[in-house]
């Protein structure tokens, strides 16, 4: 009965360690691997490639190409999500929540994810409003749990 509280302990404390990152990760990867520049082309979200991978902020974020990877290198706040890849409708809000990469919108040439299509519904009805209260709440919770 020790050891099964040892490991729930242990559960634990690695699930609040990983939603105190910056940046939303699953699996190791930014934005589930998707390469963020891809989002901004016409073709649309492309899955990223092992061998264009790049650190940052504390994320591993990997690119179909290595054209799109350099874009990314030269100014990275340009192509990656807002509030790290959290839920925009969750940071309206005050929490951090995952998202799906299904969910995504650009307004105002900015990246957006939410929590699953349910939400983005929501967050659609007035974005404009969400994103102002995002932007807010942001500074204080982005290096929270």
């Amino acid at each position: 009965m020790k050891t099964l509280y040892v490991i729930l302990l242990l559960l634990l404390s690695l699930c609040g360690y990983s939603q105190k990152a910056e940046v939303f990760q699953k699996d190791g990867l930014a934005i589930r691997g998707y390469d963020p520049v891809s989002f901004f082309k016409q073709d649309g979200p492309m899955k990223g490639d092992e061998k264009f991978s790049f650190e940052w902020r504390e994320a591993r974020w990997l690119f179909s190409s290595g054209a799109n990877l350099e874009l990314f290198r030269s100014d990275p706040e340009k192509y990656a999500p807002q509030y790290g890849g959290y839920c925009a409708y969750g940071m309206a809000d005050g929490h951090k929540a995952p998202t799906e990469t299904d969910t995504w919108s650009i307004i105002e040439g900015r990246l957006y994810f939410n929590y699953n299509r349910k939400v983005k519904e929501l967050w659609v009805k007035d974005k404009k409003g969400f994103i102002e209260k995002a932007d807010i709440n942001w500074p204080r919770l982005k290096n929270q749990e």
